[in-house]
């Protein structure tokens, strides 16, 4: 299996370490979603004024956001690809750190945990997952915490 995980920090604020810790994290959710496929996502790490733009530009809320997911093929079951050895390009995960640090502050973690399960959170809805129902939520967010136990990343 081939996965390639493109990152652009805009903010400039996190340490290669931390992606490094951000990329090990998703590269699990893709082996264990993601069987036996060639797939590339991207993630971006802005501000909130970005993330509040992109908010109010792709959803219509005029208000920042912890994190959005833009996938490709939109749950169409077609692979985006051009030819054999290219990988099928999932989408796009925008993270915003300033919610990230608020958020781990909020909630006594850490926000190492906060940012890697926001890239979870935001890679299984590019493959699919939704919480827009209490069973799906649960689903979901059980799958989260899959990933991150993998990667000793608790509560």
């Amino acid at each position: 299996m081939f996965e390639q995980i493109e990152f652009t920090d805009e903010t400039n604020e996190l340490a290669e370490e931390m992606l490094q810790l951000v990329g090990d994290v998703l590269t699990t959710a893709m082996k264990m979603e993601i069987i036996g496929q060639n797939v590339e996502v991207s993630v971006t790490f802005v501000d909130d004024e970005r993330i509040q733009a992109i908010n109010r530009e792709y959803r219509g809320k005029d208000q920042p956001t912890d994190v959005l997911s833009f996938a490709l093929n939109e749950g169409d079951g077609e692979e985006v690809s051009d030819g054999e050895n290219i990988p099928q390009l999932l989408g796009d995960i925008i993270i915003s750190i300033p919610r990230a640090k608020k958020q781990a502050e909020d909630y006594g973690h850490t926000f190492e945990r906060e940012l890697c399960f926001l890239a979870v959170h935001g890679f299984l809805h590019l493959v699919g997952y939704d919480h827009d129902t209490e069973d799906a939520e649960k689903a979901m967010f059980i799958k989260q915490e899959e990933i991150l136990e993998k990667h000793g990343i608790k509560k």
